[in-house]
């Protein structure tokens, strides 16, 4: 006896997007946002972190750390292109269609916040105005980035790019961005402790 085609067919080609779509695409793009967040952290600190060792101007200092910031993003998107087998030169190319939006929106949103904030600028690493600055630009700049890489993820862009060429392996960056929160609150407690 002949089985009907459709037996064998695909049993989720006749079902409607399920709410668990939404949901996917959401956690993509939270995850998506905290990975270039990650990048842009660490190169925001570090380049902010090298301007007051060298003595470096606002304007200097936020060059450097915009530079590093996308040096750091781009870095963390290459490592699991890499791990899966991508040559050097694929995996950059990838990267730099997947993130550069995402690590724009960020770098345009979180200095702005630095350069609006009274005397963020000039605050040294020993001043808890500079932590407490740099905290609120970058979850600012989470906020505001978002969005994008939502948008992005829609049209198949964006980390979309980097997540398929990878395999669709996951992108955790949570150990990361704990070790990087902790050090911004470790340097906040000591900033705090220079005022006693």
């Amino acid at each position: 006896m002949n089985t009907p085609a459709t037996d064998h067919a695909d049993p989720h080609a006749n079902h409607a997007p399920s709410s668990h779509a939404g949901h996917d695409m959401s956690n993509m793009a939270a995850s998506a946002t905290l990975h270039c967040l990650t990048g842009c952290s660490i190169g925001e600190i570090l380049g902010l972190i090298l301007a007051t060792v060298f003595g470096w101007g606002n304007v200097t200092s936020t060059a450097v750390a915009i530079a590093l910031a996308f040096v750091f993003g781009y870095a963390l998107s290459s490592l699991p292109l890499l791990r899966s087998g991508i040559g050097v030169g694929q995996a950059l190319r990838l990267v730099l269609a997947a993130d550069t939006v995402s690590i724009l929106t960020m770098e345009v949103v979180d200095n702005l916040v630095m350069w609006l904030v009274p005397g963020a600028m000039d605050a040294g690493l020993l001043d808890a105005l500079f932590w407490g600055s740099m905290a609120v630009s970058l979850v600012i700049a989470y906020f505001a980035a978002y969005p994008v890489n939502q948008a992005l993820l829609r049209r198949g862009k964006g980390h979309a790019i980097t997540h398929h060429a990878s395999g669709g392996g996951p992108m955790d960056n949570r150990p990361l961005a704990y070790g990087i929160s902790a050090f911004m609150l470790g340097g906040f407690v000591a900033s705090l402790g220079t005022l006693l």
